[in-house]
């Protein structure tokens, strides 16, 4: 969509300047309160969907969000959403327009930081804060959204909460997935307190726009000295299952040559990915990063090994070329080995393109508050590309120490978060406060 139109409030100077008393504003405080849901005796968070830590974070946060002036409720999902609505004849009669949005998740990887998706959410509730405070009711009604769930940590499937909110999936679709304990997406939903049974409504909703304010989980703004990366792309994603089978048998006693070893087989094939993608060139990049092989003993042949497949680039057509190099390479070895060779796609997620009018918006609050600032695409996938295909979308990124992320390490410091947050409460003044 490219007819998103917002314009400053008549007599008013937008941006803002300069904007008033934001040295008073809490957001590492309130990061810190945050990270105590889920805080992990060896350092770093674990919040994993519908997770007894998940489900305290989550209801702590609506609380949050009620004493900061904002209406708050759940979906089916568990999205939640904190609200600063529009007064005035518009709002009495029914008549408001689709809410202008901002907001992250608020799920982890185990053992993660406390920035990542946090940081959206946490600055999507200060900024509404903060701008009810300083200029009232909004002539566009305002939300902050904690999504359900990102990452995919808990059971295969990534971007629940932003999926479940445009429509891309619904629960059919995912009901029976499990995580590691055996536990099925449904029954972890109604464990929490949420899904079709329960009080909220269903999770399909409209928005105006969507403004996600995250840290960049990268090296290339601490590099480059700056201090803003506006996401021109987000990359697509291929993530695979690839199931090696093979013939267990004694490691002292069956020579190299007669044997049917699946974890060679799949070292040989994890060796290609990455010869694959070298020569492919940025800013193709994939990625092995769990193994497992069986029957697991020192002395025993693997019959079995499954390893995990991750490929990302900005161009769909170069994920699914490099998909098919990788994939005539694992058949070959297989042939060659004599092994089985499986394959199952958990995600296809395509590369997306952010709005451009909100792309020159934020590039003019840049200007005007001296920030320092470059066009970028994402190399990780986030909500905003789920978002973006059904209403116009924007990302903001800030540097993040050493580009540490899914890390208890993860780091960003309290100066880079305030650059971003005073670039969203200028963004989301102007199109809420705007005519």
């Amino acid at each position: 969509m490219t007819d998103f139109k917002v314009r400053a409030s008549s007599g008013t100077e937008y941006p803002i300047q300069p904007l008033p008393q934001l040295e008073q504003v809490q957001l590492q405080g309130m990061l810190d309160w945050l990270s105590a849901y889920g805080a992990d005796p060896q350092g770093g968070v674990t919040r994993l969907l519908y997770d007894q830590a998940w489900c305290e974070a989550q209801y702590a946060l609506a609380a949050k969000m009620q004493e900061k002036g904002l209406t708050t409720e759940f979906d089916q999902s568990g999205n939640l959403y904190g609200t600063l609505h529009v007064k005035g004849s518009e709002a009495e009669e029914g008549m408001e327009e689709a809410p202008i949005v901002t907001g992250s998740h608020i799920d982890t990887v185990v053992h993660g930081g406390k920035y990542d998706g946090a940081y959206g959410v946490a600055a999507g509730v200060l900024a509404l804060e903060y701008l009810q405070n300083h200029f009232g009711a909004p002539k566009r009604t305002l939300q902050v959204v904690s999504l359900c769930e990102e990452e995919g940590s808990r059971f295969p499937f990534a971007y629940w909460g932003s999926r479940s909110i445009t429509g891309v999936s619904v629960l059919e679709d995912i009901q029976h997935l499990k995580d590691q304990e055996g536990i099925t997406f449904a029954q972890a939903m109604r464990d929490a307190g949420f899904g079709p049974d329960s009080c909220y409504r269903t999770a399909s909703h409209t928005y105006g726009a969507f403004l996600e304010l995250h840290i960049e989980q990268g090296q290339v703004l601490e590099r480059l000295g700056h201090s803003i990366g506006i996401v021109s792309d987000i990359v697509g994603q291929k993530r695979f299952s690839i199931t090696v089978s093979g013939e267990a048998n004694h490691a002292g006693t069956t020579p190299m040559l007669w044997r049917k070893d699946a974890l060679a087989g799949a070292a040989e094939m994890i060796t290609a990915v990455r010869s694959i993608a070298l020569e492919a060139g940025e800013p193709l990049v994939a990625t092995v990063g769990r193994v497992i092989a069986e029957p697991g003993f020192g002395n025993v042949v693997a019959s079995r090994a499954v390893f995990s497949l991750d490929i990302r680039h900005i161009r769909q057509e170069s994920i699914d070329r490099c998909w098919q190099d990788m994939l005539q390479a694992f058949s070959r070895i297989a042939a060659e080995q004599q092994l089985g060779l499986n394959w199952e796609e958990h995600l296809s997620v395509t590369p997306v393109p952010m709005n451009e009018q909100m792309t020159t918006d934020i590039r003019t609050i840049c200007e005007v508050e001296q920030l320092s600032y470059i066009h970028m695409p994402s190399g990780a996938g986030h909500d905003s590309q789920i978002f973006q295909p059904a209403c116009p979308t924007s990302m903001v990124f800030v540097p993040s120490q050493d580009g540490i992320s899914h890390n208890p390490l993860e780091y960003t410091a309290e100066e880079d978060l305030m650059k971003g947050f005073r670039v969203l409460v200028q963004l989301l003044y102007k199109y809420g406060y705007g005519s």
